[in-house]
This record gives structure tokens, C-alpha cells and sequence, in this order.
């Protein structure tokens, strides 16, 4: 059994190594960091929103601890599907936020990865995973509501433009 359990650790540790290997990803310095927040700001003349919805680098790891915060994710299951935003609260350490033609987004925390947002297929296979989508294929962006008064509605258009609702 022990022999079983050290062969699937590996076989799954090669295969995440590999994945995160090819989807390499430099972080930001700080002040880069601070450039694409502000260019990825929602385009609104509401100045609440303005100052209140974050845009959020997987670098960030915004997911590591429940902060009972709202977040909005734009995702899709498949590369030709069109783009959906979807609004979820942070206040579990492991969420399904959304179902879509067989596939499943999901907050999860898996050993060796770490908290973060995964795609998975209906067997349960992970598929991409939010910091390893490093050409944004299958996550557009992530955006954080920093209030706890009031969470915006927000909507995306086909060709993933974030407004206001």
C-alpha cells in the first residue's frame, strides 16, 4: 500500500511539475503589480466601484485564507466557448462557484498546489488551474469587492469587456 501511495504521489508530482514548468509565469515587482491594477480598473462612472473593486494577480494568492470577501471571476471551460463572469463568496476553504458544459470551477485547496481556482472536468480531473493559466485562456481576470456593504453587478460581453450591469 505504501508502495501504491508513493507511486501515485509521484506520477501526480511529475504531472503538476511538468504543468507549472511550461506555464512558468515571472511575478510582478510592486510597482508593475500597481500598473495592472490600475489598467485592468472597470471603466465606470460609479466612483464607489471605482475605488472598491480590485482587480487581483494570482501572485497575490488572494485565496490562501477565508476572508468573507466577494469575488468575481471570468472564466470559461473551452478556448472557442464564450466568456461568463460569476460572483462567489470567499467565506469556505473549498467552494464549487459554478457549473458549465461538464466542467466545474472550483476554490479548492489540493496538497502540493495550494489554495487556488480550478477548472475540473466531470471525472474530477483538473484541467488548468487560475495561476497556471498564464495566456489567460481560460481565466480572463479576477476581481475582489473590498466592502462588505454592497457587492456590484457586474457583466461580461463575448468578447470578455467587464461592465458595469
Amino acid at each position: 500500500m505504501k508502495k501504491i501511495l508513493s507511486l501515485l504521489g509521484t506520477i501526480t508530482l511529475i504531472g503538476t511539475s511538468t504543468t507549472s514548468l511550461v506555464a512558468c509565469n515571472t511575478q510582478c515587482n510592486e510597482d508593475e503589480l500597481e500598473q495592472l491594477k490600475i489598467e485592468n480598473k472597470i471603466n465606470t462612472t460609479n466612483q464607489e466601484i471605482k475605488d472598491n473593486l480590485e482587480w487581483i494577480a494570482p501572485q497575490e494568492k488572494p485565496f490562501n485564507e477565508v476572508d468573507n470577501r466577494y469575488y468575481f471571476v471570468v472564466w470559461r471551460s473551452d478556448k472557442n466557448d464564450d466568456w461568463k463572469i460569476i460572483k462567489f463568496n470567499n467565506n469556505e476553504v473549498n467552494i464549487i462557484i459554478d457549473n458549465f458544459k461538464n466542467y466545474k470551477l472550483e476554490k479548492y485547496d489540493l496538497p502540493l498546489l495550494g489554495n487556488d481556482l480550478y477548472i475540473k472536468n466531470k471525472s474530477g480531473i483538473r484541467c488548468e488551474s487560475w495561476k497556471d493559466d498564464t495566456k489567460n485562456n481560460y481565466f480572463k481576470a479576477v476581481y475582489r469587492w473590498n466592502l462588505d456593504t454592497q457587492e456590484p453587478n457586474l457583466i461580461v460581453n463575448k468578447d470578455g469587456v467587464i461592465q458595469v450591469s
